[in-house]
Parts: structure tokens; C-alpha cells; sequence
């Protein structure tokens, strides 16, 4: 198995920013996921928008989506990229009082998407948190990950289902 280098990295060792130029263009997407756990009260108001600062899950939306239109800004290594879409969605699940965030960011580009569907899904997680702290401080932010990507010199890569 050949050991792969981190890219980060130039040969003295220095941190460097990816030279992309030499890439070609390929459609490019990520898919992310993570998930808040909260009481049942703040899940209840979250439900029923009753939330003194508003619609929480709308406005973690929109956070998100403007999250991952800046990741370059808040990741010092990554490239700005031109996203052709970034969607989220939100899975309620009233058993475990928990709300998964799945986020969907696409390209069609030189580098990938990844840091752009993690943000997205950090993001809106933490609007939620600061949304709901009021009633909840106990929320608990979790499993952040990158389920999939596509596209790119490195191909398809698929989280394993419980990994």
C-alpha cells in the first residue's frame, strides 16, 4: 500500500497551500452530517417555533449555507471555491431528542468540497445551539463527518454505515 503524503506540506516541511493548477476539472461533491442532542422542552420548542429568537432551524440553514459560501475565509489552507449548490436538511429524531444536519455541497472545479459540507454542517449546529441556549445549555454537538465525496483525482469515498 503506498503511504500517503500530507499536501500541506512542502519538502522543508513548511506549511504550504495545495498547488491546483495542474488539476483538471471535474464535478466535485460532499455530503456531511452531524448531530445536536438537546432536552425534550428545547426540542418540543424547536418544533413548535418557539423559540424567543425565532425559527431555528431556518435560520441554522441559512447560517450553514453562508458558512460554506466562506469556508476559505475560515479554513487558512483552503481554496475559495465557486459551490454551485449547498443544501441542508434536518432529520428530527423525538427518541434520542436529536436533530441530524445533513448538508450537500457541489462544485465543478479543481479541488474539492468537503471543507464546505463540514462547515455547513458545524455551523448550522452551532446556530442551533446558540439559538436554543437560553433553555438548554446541555445540547451536546456530535459525530461531525464526511459521509461521502465524489469527483477529483482521489475518486468516490463512502463512510462505512456506523463508522
Amino acid at each position: 500500500m503506498k503511504e500517503k503524503k500530507l499536501t500541506h506540506f512542502n519538502d522543508q516541511g513548511q506549511i504550504q497551500m495545495v498547488d491546483i493548477s495542474q488539476k483538471g476539472e471535474t464535478v466535485r461533491e460532499a455530503i456531511a452530517r452531524g448531530t445536536i442532542f438537546m432536552q425534550p422542552s428545547t426540542l418540543k420548542a424547536i418544533l413548535h417555533n418557539d423559540i424567543k429568537k425565532g425559527n431555528a432551524l431556518e435560520t441554522a440553514k441559512i447560517a450553514g449555507i453562508m458558512a460554506a459560501k466562506r469556508t476559505s475565509s475560515l479554513i487558512p489552507l483552503c481554496h475559495p471555491i465557486s459551490l454551485a449548490i449547498i443544501d441542508i436538511n434536518f432529520s428530527i429524531d423525538q427518541d434520542k431528542n436529536a436533530i441530524t444536519i445533513e448538508s450537500k455541497a457541489k462544485t465543478i472545479g479543481q479541488t474539492g468540497v468537503e471543507m464546505e459540507a463540514l462547515t455547513a454542517v458545524s455551523i448550522s449546529a452551532l446556530t442551533i445551539y446558540d439559538m436554543c441556549k437560553a433553555i438548554d445549555r446541555a445540547m451536546k454537538i456530535s459525530d461531525i463527518v464526511l459521509m461521502k465525496k465524489s469527483g477529483g483525482q482521489s475518486g468516490t469515498f463512502v463512510r462505512e454505515e456506523g463508522k
